[in-house]
């Protein structure tokens, strides 16, 4: 199993802290997510889950495209899409969110690591290329165009361009969500970040039909509990809750920015749910902030650290008086 963030048990039991002092910045998911309303029917526990319950529309109009497939979160369709290609040539960016590279490996591909700039000389001598767009966690953001370039080359030859865009929600306009399904291009959407409902487990995969069903078939069926399905659809369909919270987030995301670069931690890249940090430091610093109850995400290749956002007033003062406090010059 790859490392994640979100262990805060085990931040709490290593630390000695108990989870409730903890202030969890690991994840970058909104701490201020869609509100679940206090009561369910009841029929979302008793009834097994049903294709027909509006889940289906309510991502169609919200990703603006007819080919949706909701699965169970984005890591389902990362773990299960190798399987439905012959052995491949797959190119994956390096650093980046790890699972892709992890699955397609498992499934006995070959892995190509890349970085933003070889991406384009390395295209012929690939059959997948898989894009997170925005980066987790560079933040690098590929542009539509780029994409599209990419994917027509790709296809020349059978080959599938996956993009990820499990941090897009805040910035729509860089999606390709809303473009007619094209043989070969694979998007990859998460309502766990944006809505801050990670705990549903809910995903979704747009791309031609013919592979939608391939998937559909391998996942199996209910594939998401009922109750996640009802959930995940009041908030695909809460349009002034969504414009609300992308104007919070770009706000939060600056406020951060600031933050850290005042703390002598200026951000090498940031989107609106996290900022990322590169410091030959980041070891130490992930400690000494573990030991203030306080939880960031540590990367080792390049040694860095993500930090997502503070939910209250409090948690953001609290963050910043510990970060002014560090003794940056004497951490060794």
């Amino acid at each position: 199993m790859l490392e994640h963030g979100g262990k805060l048990y085990e931040a709490a039991q290593r630390y000695g802290i108990p989870v409730s002092d903890w202030l969890d910045l690991s994840t970058g998911i909104n701490p201020d997510g869609w509100h679940v309303p206090d009561n369910l029917p009841d029929t979302v526990w008793s009834q097994l889950p049903q294709e027909e319950d509006g889940l289906l529309t309510a991502a169609q109009q919200y990703y603006q495209c007819d080919a949706v497939l909701a699965v169970a979160g984005s890591q389902a369709a990362i773990q299960a899409l190798p399987y439905l290609r012959p052995h491949s040539r797959v190119g994956v960016l390096s650093p980046a969110y790890a699972e892709h590279a992890h699955a397609w490996r498992q499934a006995g591909h070959d892995i190509i690591v890349l970085d933003a700039r070889t991406i384009s000389e390395s295209l012929p001598t690939l059959d997948v290329l898989v894009i997170i767009n925005p980066n987790n966690p560079s933040c690098d953001t590929f542009p539509p165009l780029q994409l599209l370039d990419w994917h027509s080359q790709l296809i020349q030859h059978g080959g599938w361009l996956i993009v990820d865009e499990a941090f897009m929600d805040p910035t729509p306009e860089n999606s390709l969500t809303h473009l007619y399904p094209k043989s070969g291009l694979i998007i990859l959407r998460s309502i766990g970040k944006f809505f801050g409902l990670a705990g549903l487990r809910v995903g979704f995969v747009i791309t031609e039909q013919t592979l939608l069903q391939q998937l559909a078939t391998r996942l199996g069926p209910w594939p998401i509990a009922h109750a996640s399905r009802y959930i995940a659809q009041l908030a695909l369909e809460d349009r002034d809750w969504q414009q609300q919270t992308i104007q919070s987030l770009t706000k939060a995301g600056q406020r951060l920015r600031r933050l850290l670069s005042d703390a002598g931690l200026t951000p090498d890249g940031g989107c609106s749910l996290f900022q990322w940090v590169t410091t030959d430091r980041a070891t130490q610093i992930h400690h000494y902030l573990a030991e203030h109850g306080i939880l960031t995400r540590l990367f080792s290749s390049p040694t860095s650290l993500r930090f997502g956002l503070a939910k209250t007033e409090q948690d953001w003062q609290r963050l910043q008086n510990t970060l002014q406090a560090m003794p940056i010059k004497d951490i060794s």
